[in-house]
C-alpha cells in the first residue's frame, strides 16, 4: 500500500483537505470529521483516507456513479474531466469537478429507492487512493485535474443522467406535466421555433455569481446551433423568453455577443441536432435537458463554459513605460551608456530592482504596501543581462551594503538565513528557469521550497515572519518586516515551455512582473567615463542612511514613512480598483481560474509600482501623484493582459487543445505566418484526418485562414495565422 501520509500531502498541496477513515472502511475515525483540517503527519499509516468535499476544499465535488447504467451513460451526460477515479470492480465510477456553490444531491430509483447517482459537495467526503475497499480492492488516487464547471449546469447534467438511467430501466416515473408552448407571434410561427422556445423556457436562468455567462451561452447555443435558427430570430427568443428570467437581465449588446459566440465558435454536436430529432415530449417540472426529443436521451446543451474570448497579444512592454523619472532614469542612463550591448528592458529591471531594495522597510503606502518587487526579465544568452546586475553590485558595494546582495538560490532555508542577517536582501538570480520549473515539479509542496519561501516573504513584508526552528535551537527566530527584492532572468524558450495552469494559478507567479526584453541591442564601445556618477551614489547613500523610525534600524521595529497620495491620484487608484474588480468578477463568473488569479493582484501591483515611482522621482519628499498612478496603472494592466495572452498561447486545457496551440505557435514562427498543408502535416506528426479536425477548429475560431501558396512548379494549399489588430 502506498504511503498514506505522502498522498495526503499531495492532496493538500492541491488545496484539498483529507479526513482519516478506519482501515478498509468508508467511515471517518472521528465524529467531528467535518470540522477537521489535519496535517498529513497525524494520519494513521494503515488507515483509509477521504477527501473533504465542497467549500473546505475549494469547491471540489464528486459525481458518484452508483450503478452500472450510470457508469455506462456518464460520458454522454456529464461534462468531460481529466479527473476520473474508481476501483477494479467499479472503474470510472467517480467524476471530479470544481463547481463553486454546488450542493449535495441524491438521485434514486423511484421503484425501489436504490441509489443511481449522487452529486457530493459540502458536508460529505469520498474515499480515495491509496485506501483499501472492504473487499480488498485498492481505490485509485485522484491524480487528474478536475474540470471547472458552473454548479447549476453540473446539477442539470447529473439529473439528466439519472433520468436516462430510469428511462432505460423502464421504471415508472412520478407524475409529469406537459410542456405548454407560449402563444405564437408573427415572428415565431413555425414548429421548430416553438419547440426552441419551449426548450429555452426549461433551461435554468442566468443568476449572477452562479455561472450566468455559461448558462446564457448554453441557451444561445441551443437556439443558433441546436435548432439551427437564424441569429436574429435567436436573439429575439433570448430577449423575449429567456432574459426576463435572468437576474440581473442582460443588455442587448451582451445578448448579441452571446449569439455571435454561438454562431462562430466550434461545438461538439452537429448543426441542427435539436431541430432534427423530432417534437417535444412530456417533461418534468425540474430542468431535464436530457428528454426533450422523442426517441433519444440527449445530454444537456454545452455543459462546458463558453469558449474563451480570443486573447490579443499586448506585445512587449512599450518603451515609454520604461521611463521612470529621477533615480531610476539616471541609473538606466548610466547602464545604457556603458553596457557592451545596451538593452533598455534589462536596464529598467536593474534600476527598478535597485530602487525597490533601497526603499525597503523605509516607506509604505497608507495601506502598508511596501516596495518589495519581483522582476523577471526574459532574456536570451548574450543579451547583456549581466551588466545591470554588475551596476547594482557596484553601487551597493560603494555605499557599504554589499552584504545585502545575493546571487543564486541554494535553498529556501538559505534565503531565510540571509534575511536573518540583514533584514533585507537584493537577489539577482540568473537561474530563474529552475525556480519556475520547481513550481510544477515540487509535488511535496514543501513549506521550505524556494517558490513557497519567495511567496510567503512577499506577503510578509509588513509583518513578522517566523523562521523554522533548527535542531538544538531553543527559541524561534523572527524577522520583523522582511524585505526581499528579486531581479531574476530566464531564457524565453524555457520559460514558455514551463508554463502550465498550475504555474499560472500559483500565488508566486501572480506576483511576478515579467518583462520580455527582446533581442540583444547593438554593440557599442563604452565611453571612458565608467565611474559611477556622484548623484547616483549620493542618492543611494541617502537611502542607506535614512531611518524614519527611531533607534538602531536593524535591531528595533522599523517604522516606515507613510507616503501620501494626492487627491487626483487617490481617485485614479479607486478607478483602478473598480476596473480590476470587474475583471475579477467576470473571470470568477466564467470559472476562469487563470484570469481570476491574474486580476486579483493587478491593483496591488499598480499601487506598489506607483510607490516606487514616487521614491525615484523625489527621494527627499516622495509623493504619489497622478502621473505615478497613471504610469503604474498602464504598466500593471499590460502585465496582466500579457500573462493572460501567454496562458492562451502556451497553456493547453486538453491534448486536442495542445495540438491546436502547437500549430498556432509553428505558424507564428514562419515568414508571413503561413505554411503549406503538407509541411504542416509533416511537422504535426499526426494522421491527416486528425490534422483536418485541428485545422477545422482553428478556422472556425478565426485563428487561421486557408491560403494558396506558390511553389516552384505550381500552387499549393496552405494556412495562415490571423494576427489580431
Amino acid at each position: 500500500m502506498a504511503d498514506v501520509r505522502e498522498q495526503v500531502t499531495n492532496y493538500r498541496q492541491r488545496g484539498w483537505y483529507c479526513v482519516p477513515l478506519r482501515p478498509r472502511s468508508k467511515s471517518p475515525a472521528r465524529r467531528d470529521w467535518t470540522n477537521l483540517r489535519l496535517n498529513p503527519e497525524v494520519f494513521p499509516e494503515q488507515g483509509n483516507i477521504g477527501i473533504i468535499l465542497g467549500e473546505p476544499s475549494g469547491w471540489l465535488v464528486d459525481v458518484d456513479l452508483d450503478c452500472p447504467e450510470a457508469i455506462e451513460l456518464a460520458d454522454s451526460y456529464l461534462p468531460p474531466t481529466q479527473a476520473i477515479t474508481g476501483r477494479p470492480s467499479a472503474p470510472r465510477s467517480h467524476r471530479w469537478y470544481i463547481a463553486i456553490g454546488a450542493t449535495t444531491e441524491k438521485h434514486t430509483d423511484p421503484s425501489d429507492g436504490s441509489m443511481i447517482v449522487e452529486l457530493r459537495s459540502t458536508g460529505t467526503q469520498t474515499v480515495v487512493g491509496p485506501s483499501v475497499h472492504p473487499d480488498g480492492e485498492t481505490y485509485e488516487t485522484l491524480d487528474g485535474e478536475p474540470a471547472p464547471v458552473p454548479s447549476p449546469m453540473l446539477s442539470a447534467c447529473v439529473k439528466a443522467l439519472a433520468d436516462a438511467v430510469i428511462h432505460r430501466r423502464g421504471t415508472a416515473k412520478p407524475p409529469q406535466q406537459i410542456a405548454t408552448l407560449p402563444p405564437q407571434s408573427p415572428s415565431v410561427g413555425n414548429d421548430v421555433e416553438s419547440r426552441a422556445i419551449a426548450y429555452v423556457n426549461a433551461m435554468p436562468p442566468a443568476i449572477a455569481g452562479s455561472g450566468g455567462h455559461s448558462q446564457t451561452y448554453a441557451a444561445a447555443t441551443a437556439l443558433v446551433h441546436g435548432f439551427g435558427l437564424d441569429p436574429a430570430i435567436s436573439l429575439a427568443i433570448l430577449t423575449d423568453h429567456y432574459n426576463p428570467r435572468c437576474n440581473p437581465c442582460w443588455s442587448d449588446k451582451e445578448l448579441q455577443h452571446k449569439v455571435n459566440q454561438a454562431a462562430t465558435k466550434p461545438h461538439g454536436r452537429p448543426f441542427g441536432w435539436l431541430r432534427d430529432d423530432g417534437p417535444i415530449e412530456p417533461i418534468d417540472n425540474d430542468v431535464d435537458l436530457s428528454r426533450f426529443m422523442v426517441g433519444s436521451a440527449q445530454p444537456a446543451v454545452s455543459a462546458q463554459p463558453p469558449p474563451p474570448e480570443s486573447t490579443p497579444d499586448p506585445g512587449q512592454l512599450p518603451e515609454r513605460l520604461f521611463d521612470v523619472p529621477g533615480f531610476v532614469r539616471r541609473v538606466m542612463d548610466f547602464t545604457l551608456a556603458n553596457a557592451p550591448y545596451p538593452n533598455i528592458g534589462l536596464a529598467f529591471c536593474g534600476a527598478m530592482a535597485l530602487q525597490s531594495f533601497l526603499a525597503g522597510r523605509k516607506v509604505c503606502t497608507s495601506g502598508d504596501l511596501r516596495t518589495n518587487l519581483y522582476l523577471l526579465a526574459l532574456a536570451s544568452s548574450g543579451t547583456g543581462k549581466e551588466f545591470p546586475r554588475k551596476v547594482n553590485s557596484q553601487i551597493l558595494f560603494q555605499i557599504g551594503m554589499s552584504g545585502s546582495l545575493g546571487d543564486k538560490f541554494a535553498s529556501g532555508e538559505g534565503i531565510q538565513d540571509a534575511l536573518v542577517r540583514t533584514g533585507r536582501m537584493l537577489f539577482q538570480n540568473d537561474e530563474m528557469d529552475g525556480v519556475l520549473r520547481q513550481i510544477n515539479l515540487d509535488r511535496e509542496n514543501s513549506r521550505e521550497s524556494i517558490p513557497n519561501i519567495l511567496l510567503t516573504l512577499y506577503t510578509s513584508a509588513g509583518d513578522v515572519y517566523p523562521i523554522r526552528v533548527k535542531a538544538n535551537q531553543k527559541d524561534a527566530i523572527h524577522i520583523d518586516q522582511p524585505h526581499l527584492t528579486l531581479f531574476g532572468t530566464a531564457t524565453p524558450q524555457y520559460f514558455y515551455e514551463s508554463l502550465s495552469k498550475r504555474m499560472l494559478t500559483n500565488g508566486f507567479f501572480a506576483r511576478l512582473n515579467i518583462i520580455d526584453v527582446g533581442k540583444r541591442g547593438t554593440g557599442q564601445t563604452p565611453g571612458s567615463a565608467r565611474d559611477l556618477p556622484e548623484d547616483i551614489l549620493d542618492t543611494a547613500k541617502w537611502w542607506a542612511d535614512f531611518e524614519p523610525g527611531s533607534g538602531n534600524f536593524l535591531n528595533f521595529h522599523p517604522k516606515p514613512l507613510v507616503i501620501q497620495v494626492t487627491p487626483d491620484a487617490a481617485e485614479a487608484i479607486d478607478h483602478v480598483r473598480l476596473m480590476t474588480e470587474r475583471e475579477y468578477d467576470a473571470a470568477e463568473e466564467a470559472v476562469d481560474e487563470v484570469a481570476r488569479t491574474a486580476w486579483s493582484r493587478t491593483c496591488e501591483h499598480a499601487k506598489k509600482l506607483a510607490l516606487i515611482y514616487a521614491c525615484s522621482e523625489n527621494h527627499i519628499e516622495p509623493l504619489i501623484g497622478l502621473p505615478a498612478v497613471e504610469w503604474a496603472t498602464e504598466f500593471a494592466m499590460h502585465q496582466t493582459r500579457r500573462q493572460l495572452y501567454l496562458a492562451s498561447v502556451h497553456v493547453a486545457e486538453n491534448p486536442f487543445h495542445a495540438e491546436c496551440l502547437k500549430l498556432l505557435k509553428r505558424l507564428g514562427e514562419q515568414p508571413e505566418q503561413r505554411m503549406q498543408r503538407q509541411h504542416i502535416l509533416k511537422y504535426m506528426k499526426c494522421k491527416a484526418a486528425d490534422l483536418d479536425q485541428i485545422i477545422l477548429t482553428l478556422v472556425q475560431q478565426g485563428e487561421i485562414v486557408p491560403v494558396t501558396m506558390p511553389t516552384a512548379t505550381k500552387t499549393a494549399s496552405g494556412f495562415q495565422r490571423v494576427v489580431a489588430e
